[in-house]
Formats: structure tokens, sequence, C-alpha cells
């Protein structure tokens, strides 16, 4: 019988795709593999440092990129791009064009429907009225608007409707539109009674410095903000900004800075449990829900003061804090003084036995021992959840590490160029995904019905192979390398670990393959019986030795995989 290692040797020289979760039209059930002479070897794993949780570039996993980039260059060219086109096409000055744009919403193709479809009605809701015919008067004064002193023409200026108002009240009024946020870009007439809109032009002639540059943002966020196919990347300090195309059904998005989120969400990366999933977990764990749940599994209230008391070691007889001092028994809550040898003395109360059996007491200990498997539950799934949390954490660093400093050395000692070495930054880059995929999949567990027994098991099996894969490839990175690395020259073993470490990844990767795809559908490759029988080959799934020859039978053919007979080491948690 051939050994692990030889097995997951063996998973290396197979070759595939590098796309982890891609969408191809290949047998679902196909093993994804790693080959090591593949396009792999050309990829760049340049590591940019952040300060997020989600600071790894996976760039190097190919896949149909559903999404753009934009850099403020980037921005401004779109801008610059949108007011050309708007401008050319309805015969219009390109401040009017980026004032119907900022209307709008930057959608181009709705301008144009309504403009040609009425434009004296697109003119009228939008403030864009025609110029004055007349200019004002050479020569001659004129009153302000607002200050009401005379000056002379030359110092006057009025939007489109012709009301006059001097420099000095223009730049006060335009100054204090821009301090109170964006609305600034549609900023209208200061005469209440008028509704032309000020465009950018009268901005830059009449504003200062200061305030051009922050009115400019404000249109610059504009482009972001308003366009429902933009937004932001929400990482702490990123300028990069993410258009998106919603033709796939994948939302997740990997930023220029590395941080990688929910586009629909704006949460990390949770793919593949769905948003609603994510909101509630987070929820969960933020909420005072769960206080109250501790407080009433583990405490019962005094009865005089009411106030929550924990009993974590003594007899029954509870003493309350001052100032209300009341003592009374903790099974029964009774006063103290009713007690003594006929009520079962320090240790048991007769009273509570016998008002358990009567009935007395089963609607608060059912609802006590309810929040106590409550709190039992929630504890279990959030520990591991934050376990790989902090797992895939520790993995970001070694992989900054690995990539500045061990690569190098490890070159050095094995006199092999680092295009060669690319396999063991591969085999990181798969250890933080599947931390970050695994990680969710226990806030996915932790909602899954109770009562739907055939699909928390078969999700129970897809989750343990996948986190006993992960741990065995986790392990293979972290410890065995570290032979390699200590090494004062090359070793003849080397090439039989770059085996054993990409067979480990591709078997690793094809794990997460089956859960995440499984997960996406709902568990809906298990029928009504979910029976575990024999199917398939240990290569359909490519498990080591202890999922070989089992399988999961239930429409699971894309899962040829088995919930039977799991040892510890496989089940992870």
């Amino acid at each position: 019988m051939e050994s692990d290692d030889d097995f997951y040797m063996n998973g290396a020289n197979e070759s595939g795709e590098d796309d982890f979760y891609s969408e191809g039209d290949d047998d679902a059930g196909a093993m994804a593999t790693y080959d090591d002479d593949s396009d792999a070897d050309d990829a760049g794993y340049e590591f940019i440092g952040h300060d997020s949780d989600d600071s790894v570039d996976f760039t190097s996993h190919s896949h149909r990129q559903n999404y753009t980039i934009l850099s403020e260059v980037d921005i401004r060219q779109r801008q610059e791009d949108d007011i050309t086109r708007i401008s050319t096409v309805l015969s219009i000055s390109e401040a009017e064009a980026g004032i119907l744009l900022c209307h709008y919403n930057w959608n181009v193709s709705k301008i144009h429907d309504e403009w040609f479809a009425d434009e004296e009605k697109v003119r009228w809701s939008v403030g864009l009225l025609d110029k004055r015919a007349v200019p004002f008067p050479d020569g001659s004064e004129m009153t302000c608007g607002i200050c009401f002193d005379n000056y002379p023409c030359d110092l006057l200026h009025a939007a489109a409707c012709d009301h006059p108002f001097c420099n000095s009240c223009w730049s006060g009024y335009i100054s204090t539109a821009i301090n109170d946020g964006p609305g600034c870009l549609m900023l209208r007439c200061p005469d209440p009674s008028c509704a032309a809109v000020v465009g950018q032009d009268m901005i830059n002639a009449l504003a200062s410095a200061e305030d051009r540059e922050k009115y400019s943002r404000y249109f610059i966020r504009s482009y972001v903000e308003d366009n429902r196919k933009t937004k932001w990347c929400p990482a702490p300090g990123c300028d990069y900004a993410v258009d998106f195309n919603f033709d796939s059904g994948n939302y997740d998005v990997t930023c220029h800075c590395s941080y990688s989120f929910c586009w629909n969400c704006s949460e990390e990366a949770h793919r593949p449990v769905d948003c609603e999933t994510v909101a509630k977990w987070i929820l969960k764990n933020s909420a005072e829900s769960e206080n109250m749940n501790w407080i009433l599994a583990n405490s019962k209230p005094c009865p005089k003061c009411k106030r929550p008391i924990e009993k974590n070691h003594g007899c029954m007889h509870m003493t309350c804090t001052p100032p209300c001092k009341f003592e009374f028994c903790w099974l029964c809550l009774g006063a103290w003084t009713d007690h003594g040898e006929v009520t079962g003395g320090y240790y048991a109360c007769n009273r509570y036995e016998t008002a358990k059996k009567e009935g007395t007491f089963d609607e608060e200990e059912k609802r006590r021992e309810l929040a106590k498997l409550s709190v039992e539950k929630y504890t279990h799934y959030y520990e591991r959840w934050a376990t790989n949390q902090l797992s895939r954490q520790k993995a970001m660093a070694d992989l900054q590490q690995m990539q500045s400093v061990h690569l190098e050395k490890l070159s050095e000692i094995l006199c092999q160029p680092e295009s060669q070495l690319k396999f063991i930054i591969e085999a990181w880059l798969q250890i933080i995904e599947c931390r970050r995929v695994l990680k969710w999949t226990y806030a996915y567990g932790f909602y899954l019905p109770e009562e739907e027994h055939t699909k928390r098991h078969f999700f129970e099996y897809l989750q343990g192979e996948a986190e006993s894969g992960l741990e065995r490839l986790h392990r293979c990175a972290e410890k065995e390398l570290q032979v390699y690395l200590n090494a004062e020259a090359p070793l003849k073993d080397f090439n039989e670990f770059r085996s054993k470490l990409a067979g480990l990844t591709s078997v690793t990767r094809t794990f997460f393959e089956n859960l995440v795809r499984a997960l996406e559908n709902g568990l809906s490759d298990v029928n009504s019986r979910g029976a575990c029988s024999r199917m398939g080959s240990s290569k359909g799934l490519g498990g080591g030795s202890n999922s070989r020859g089992r399988s999961w039978k239930g429409k699971a053919s894309t899962h040829r995989s088995s919930c039977s007979n799991r040892n510890n080491e496989d089940s992870g948690h």
C-alpha cells in the first residue's frame, strides 16, 4: 500500500488549472492539480504589506477577473472621457457636462436617453439654464444681491440666471457650501427663488485654492460613491476604487493594496458563505445577547434584589453582596432560615428535588439548560472561527518572511534560482486562502439547522476532510521546510520534499474546491437518505490514506468522498 508521502508526491505530477474556485465547464468532481513546471513559475508573487488581516496578494491564482482596480489617475481619466463624450454628443460645455454626469450618477446612457427624449425637462430638473444672451453693461455699476453694495460690473458674477453677486459674496457662499460637504457639486444660485446650477468653471474662478482642492476631491469621490458599479476599497488608508462587472456571481475582490473583500457587503472576503450569514455572525460576535445568554446559563438572580449571582464553588448556602446580604438556598432560591437538616443540609435541598419532581422548576430549568446549550454551541464555533483567523494571520506573516528573507537564503543553499522555488510560495498562498475559507465554514455550520441531520453530517465530513488536508499542508510548509532552511549544504531529498509539498498543495486545493462547491450549492448534492457508501476511487477526491476507499453517496458524484469511519486526525474539530 502506498504511503501518504507517495500519494501526495503522485498528486504533484498531475497538471491542471491554478484557479482556486473556478467555474469552468469541466466535471465538478475533477481533481485540480499542481504542475511544478507550469506557468506558475512565471507568475509574480510580490508581497505587499498592509495593516489589514487580508494583506496577501492572491492574484497569482488566475481567474476571470470581473472587476477593475482604479487609482486616482484612472478615475480622473475616466471622468475626463465621460465629460468629453457628453460634451461632444450633446453640444454643451464641459462644465455643463460635468454637472449632468453628477446629477445622473455618471450614467452616460441614461443622460443620452433622457436628454434626447426631452432636453428642456432635463435642463430644468438639473438647473442647467441657457447662458444669458446680453452680458452686464460695461462701465456701469450693479447692486450685489447679498451685501447690497454697488460694484462695477467687472467685479460681479452670475450663473446662467443673471442674478449678480459680488466676487467676495460669491467666494464666501462657495466656501460655505464646500465646507458643508459634497452637496456643493450641485450648488445652486444664491437667490432663494432661483434653481440655476453653479458649474465648476465658476468654482475655479471664484473659490480659494484650498476650496478648489476640496471641490476637486468631492468631484472625484462622486464618480465612485454615486456610481452603483464603483466603490472604494474598504481597507483602512487605501485610495483605490473598484469598478465591478455584475455579469459574474462571484463577489470576491482583491485590491492592489492586497485587501480582499466582498463587493456585495464590503466585509472581508467570505466565499462560500453568503452575506446574510456573515452579517448575522458578525452581529452575534459583537452583540450583548451572548453575554445575557451566559448570565442566564451560569447565574441565578438573588430572590430579594434580583441581581445575578454566579456560584463557582462552595455549598448551597448563598449570601448576596452588600447592601442586600440576603441568605438563600442556591437550589430552590428559598430563604436559608427555612433550611436545615430536614431540607437536606448544606449540600442538598429536598425541597428543590421534590419541587422538580412536581414540575415546579421545569420551565426555569429548561430555559437555563437551553441557554447553556446555546452558549456551548456558540463557544464551539467561535473558538474555531477565531483560531483559524489567528492561524491565517500567522501564515501571512510567515509568507512575508519567506518572500523577504527565506526564499533567497534557500536559493543560495540549494544553488537553485528562486523561480524554481515558487512552489513554496504557492503552498503558503493556498494555506492562507484555505484558512480564510475554513474560518467562514464555522459560521456556516453554526447556522446550519440542527434538524437537517444529513446535510449537517455531509457538511462536517467535507469540512473535516478539508481541515485535515490543510493541517498536513500547513505542517509540511511550516515544520518540514525548516530542515532545508537550516541546512548548510544542499540535501539530496529536497526533490522529494518538492513533490510532497506540491502534492499536498494540489490535494488541499481539491478538498476545498469540493467544500466550497457544496456550500455554494446549499449542500443540495445530499439526497433524502444521505447514505454513505463506497463510490469512486481515492484519486477522485485526492484524499490521503485516511480518506481513500471511502465516498459519500447521495447525488454527490462531484464529491467522491465519504462520511464513514473518519478518525480524529481527519475530523479536525
